[in-house]
C-alpha cells in the first residue's frame, strides 16, 4: 500500500486522507509526507503546528489569530486565516502543497491549485468518499463536480479494535474516476481494502490511477509495476530489519531517488 502511494506522490498526485476524529489522518499526512522527492518545493499550511517534516526545501505555514474587534466582515486586525496563506502560497510557487485541514472556504483556492498542476496533500473529516464530495459540493465550500475530480486519491481511516486493542487503520484507498453532476455521486476504484477480520490489507490489480499516468506521462505499464514491486519489497525489508527511525526512513527514500539501483543491491533486492 505504501509503496502505490510512493509512486503517486512521485508522479504528482492529488490525496486526501479522511476519516473521524482521532482515527490518524494528520499522523498518516506526516507519513506521506517521507515519498515527496528530495528536490521538491513544500509549503504545509495548518491551524495547529502538527506536520513535522524532514526536508531541506519545506516552508511551513501556520494561522494567526486576529486582535481587537471584528470589522465589517467579521477580520480582526493582523488575522491570517487558512485561506490567506494558501492564496499566498502558489506565488512561492511550491511543488507540492500540504493542508493540514480541509474545512471552509480554503478548499476552493486548494482544489484550483490541483486543477492547475499542483500537486496537493490534505485531511478532511469525512467518514467516506460519498460524505467527503458531498461536504465539498455544499456549503460553505460549494466545489463543482469538475474541480472535486481533479482529486486522484482518498486514503480512509479508522479506528477500530484489533485483538481486544485500540488501533488505527486505513480502511480503504480509493481512486476517484468521475465526480457526477448529481450531488454526492462519484464513480471509484478502490485498489486497497482492508479486511478486520484477517488485520490484512488485500491489493485489486487493475488499478485505474496506473493507467492514467501511463497516459499522462508516457511511462509503460511494465516500468510501473516493475516499481511496484521494487518498492514494495524495499519497505519489507526495511521493516523486517527493523529500519524505522525517521531519519533513517528519510534517508533510504531520498537515496533511492538519486540511485534506485545502489539501494536496491545494497537490500540485495533485483
Amino acid at each position: 500500500l505504501l509503496a502505490y502511494l510512493w509512486i503517486l506522490i512521485e508522479y504528482e498526485a492529488n490525496i486526501l486522507v479522511i476519516g473521524g476524529t482521532g482515527t490518524g489522518k494528520t499522523t498518516f499526512l506526516n507519513v506521506l509526507a517521507f515519498f515527496i522527492p528530495p528536490q521538491a518545493r513544500i509549503v504545509s499550511i495548518e491551524d495547529t503546528r502538527e506536520i513535522n517534516l524532514l526536508h531541506d526545501n519545506w516552508l511551513p505555514s501556520v494561522t494567526r489569530e486576529g486582535v481587537g474587534i471584528s470589522n465589517i466582515i467579521g477580520e480582526k486586525h493582523g488575522e491570517v486565516t487558512l485561506f490567506d496563506l494558501l492564496r499566498e502560497s502558489f506565488r512561492q510557487r511550491p511543488d507540492y502543497v500540504i493542508v493540514g485541514e480541509i474545512r471552509g472556504k480554503e478548499a476552493f483556492v486548494l482544489f484550483q491549485g490541483m486543477s492547475s498542476g499542483h500537486p496537493s496533500i490534505g485531511t478532511m473529516h469525512a467518514e467516506d468518499v460519498e460524505t467527503m464530495v458531498r461536504r465539498l459540493e455544499t456549503s460553505p465550500i460549494n466545489l463543482s463536480a469538475s474541480l472535486v475530480e481533479s482529486l486522484d486519491a482518498v486514503c480512509v481511516m479508522t479506528r477500530t479494535k484489533v485483538g481486544g486493542n485500540d488501533v488505527r487503520r486505513i480502511r480503504s484507498v480509493i481512486e476517484i474516476l468521475k465526480v457526477e453532476e448529481t450531488l454526492g455521486k462519484v464513480r471509484t476504484n478502490t485498489p486497497f481494502v482492508w479486511d478486520p477480520a484477517t488485520d490484512r490489507f488485500y491489493f485489486k490489480t487493475n488499478s485505474k490511477i496506473f493507467d492514467r499516468l501511463v497516459t499522462r506521462y508516457g511511462v509503460s505499464r511494465e516500468k510501473l509495476n516493475l516499481e511496484f514491486r521494487r518498492r514494495s519489497l524495499l519497505l519489507m525489508h526495511m521493516f523486517k530489519m527493523n529500519i524505522v527511525g525517521f531519519k533513517q526512513v528519510q534517508d533510504i527514500i531520498n537515496a533511492y531517488y538519486k540511485t534506485p539501483d545502489r539501494v536496491l543491491r545494497k537490500f540485495g533486492i533485483k
